[in-house]
Formats: structure tokens, C-alpha cells, sequence
């Protein structure tokens, strides 16, 4: 139980952090986005509860399967659910999660430190091999859409 009371304080966090730099960076006012991220902190939570009580799955896979759920279309409320988040910009939610990422690293820094230089080539390759794995995909599917 005190995992999930410290993941939900952790979104919440997140959220007003999120809240502010949506307002700042995107022109949405805090009050506009506000239900949209409370559907967004909701389903989090729902994820972390559902990986505490039901089966052993990565909280993600929960998260994912529940926010595609109350935005498919049938279920009632879809539309709503998708105007209210639709007001949360995704670059907004980006910057408090990569400033987390940020610190865990920095926490770690001397086992960082440790693996020395060949982290940084390693780190080069697999980002160029993401890019270009990525670029090759879109290519074939725009070639196959006739989008270019």
C-alpha cells in the first residue's frame, strides 16, 4: 500500500509540473487542462493498482490497456475522455518525466562513471540504429500509402 500512495504522489507531481509547462509552453490554461490530466493521473493510479492486486504485469501494459478502453469508440463518454486530454500537450508531459530520468541517472552517476567511454559508442549505435530503423519504416510505409 505505500507503493501505490507514493506512486500516486509522485503523479501528482507530475501532473502540476505538467499542468504549468502545458499553460507556459502551449497557451492551455491550467483550469482548461485540468480534467484532462486528472483522466490521465486516473488511469496511472487505475495501472498501479491493477499491477498491485491483479497480475504481476508491467504497470504500463495497464495503463495502456486502460486509456485505449475509455477512448475506444462504443464506450460511452469516448469523445469527452478524448477533448479533455487532447488539451494536455505531450511535450508538456515529457519534461517532468525526462527531469526524473535525469535525476535516477544522476543518482547512479559512479556506476556510470565505471563503465567508462565505451557507454558513449554504445549509446551512439543504438541511437543511430533506432533512427535509422525508424526512418526505414516510415519510408516504406509512406512508399506504401502512395504518400510519397
Amino acid at each position: 500500500m505505500n507503493k501505490i500512495i507514493e506512486s500516486a504522489i509522485v503523479l501528482l507531481i507530475v501532473a502540476v509540473v505538467t499542468l504549468v509547462g502545458n499553460w507556459i509552453g502551449y497557451g492551455f490554461g491550467i483550469i482548461e487542462a485540468m480534467p484532462g490530466m486528472a483522466v490521465l493521473v486516473g488511469v496511472c493510479i487505475l495501472g498501479v493498482l491493477a499491477n498491485r492486486f491483479i497480475y504481476k504485469l508491467p504497470t504500463v501494459l495497464y495503463v495502456i490497456t486502460f486509456g485505449m478502453i475509455i477512448t475506444m469508440p462504443g464506450v460511452p463518454g469516448h469523445e469527452t475522455v478524448a477533448v479533455w486530454v487532447s488539451k494536455v500537450n505531450f511535450l508538456a508531459l515529457t519534461t517532468p518525466i525526462l527531469a526524473y530520468a535525469g535525476i535516477g541517472i544522476g543518482k547512479d552517476l559512479p556506476a556510470l562513471k565505471k563503465t567508462g567511454w565505451r557507454i558513449v559508442i554504445v549509446s551512439f549505435f543504438v541511437m543511430a540504429g533506432t533512427y535509422l530503423a525508424s526512418a526505414a519504416i516510415a519510408q516504406v510505409v509512406l512508399k506504401s500509402l502512395g504518400e510519397i
